[in-house]
């Protein structure tokens, strides 16, 4: 049984990590740590060994509950996550994905805990350039960071690749909203889905309950390893929107956009983790319809 750190873990899919290490039966104690920009206390899951901690992730060292406590695995989730926001937010993003960042890296070492990171399939996109966002940058930056951390000093890590992340807990109206939250509020809202122009950008969408799954067995399991965790197919962005059986707005294109949400093999993940995707986004989206039905 081990002591586990979750930052982000009061946020989507952090939660729901969270939720699936307990069932698991995986953890002697859980450190959240979140700042609860993004995150929400409904998302606390109430259990004797969980702790939750409001703070940001660079100033982990000045957290007291950790000081003196033994910890084995640090999942680290807690950064800004969206693309477009990020040049407008430039300094969150800086402080959160540089900043914290550094500090959880610097962190685990010593505590000579590994390191999980949960990076983003916007490394990959347009051909794999990485300037396209601040949010890529940092992300890609940090990927960088963590396997010099090894070369230098002997950093145990994990790095999975996230790929487009939906399902239960998602936030829907909020400035961090990724798409499908996007269009969930705006179908409850009777209000047209909008659609970036042109359209056929493609992502593969990924459903958290299959993300979780291969993010706890890489954890627990791999060491100095990289995995992407993705469904397998890729959807366009107005493919997605006519699921929902609604009318669509488009809207301008924005900056950063990418045109394909880009994989490598997804073989490795498949052969070491046993990773294979359950959930498929057209049965969430039918589900979703159906629970909302409008009279």
């Amino acid at each position: 049984m081990k002591n586990i750190i979750i930052t982000g873990g009061a946020g989507f899919i952090g939660s729901n990590l969270v939720e699936s290490i307990l069932k698991k039966n995986l953890a002697k104690k859980i450190y959240v740590i979140d700042n609860y920009s993004s995150g929400s206390k409904k998302n606390h899951i109430k259990n004797r060994i969980i702790q939750y901690i409001k703070n940001d992730t660079k100033n982990i060292f000045e957290i007291r509950q950790l000081k003196k406590v033994k910890i084995d695995f640090i999942f680290h989730l807690a950064e800004f996550s969206r693309i477009v926001q990020s040049f407008e937010y430039f300094d969150n993003c800086w402080d959160s994905n540089i900043q914290g960042t550094k500090k959880i890296i610097e962190f685990a070492l010593h505590k000579k805990a590994k390191l999980i990171y949960s990076a983003s399939s916007s490394k990959f996109g347009n051909e794999n350039n990485q300037y396209l966002s601040p949010y890529a940058w940092t992300k890609a930056k940090n990927v960088e960071l963590i396997k010099c951390y090894k070369e230098w000093y002997g950093l145990n890590y994990v790095i999975c690749y996230f790929y487009n992340v939906y399902g239960p807990r998602q936030i829907k109206n909020h400035y961090m909203s990724a798409v499908i939250g996007i269009f969930e509020n705006q179908y409850l809202n009777n209000e047209p889905l909008t659609v970036v122009s042109p359209g056929n950008q493609k992502r593969d969408f990924t459903h958290v309950y299959d993300i979780v799954e291969g993010f706890i067995e890489a954890g627990f399991n791999k060491i100095n390893q990289e995995y992407q965790l993705a469904s397998g197919k890729l959807l366009s962005l107005l493919q997605v929107a006519k699921m929902f059986n609604h009318k669509i707005k488009m809207i301008p294109k924005r900056p950063g956009e990418r045109w394909s949400s880009q994989r490598d093999s997804l073989v490795k993940s498949k052969r070491d983790l046993n990773f294979r995707a359950k959930y498929r986004l057209s049965d969430y989206i039918k589900e979703f319809i159906n629970n909302n039905k409008k009279n």
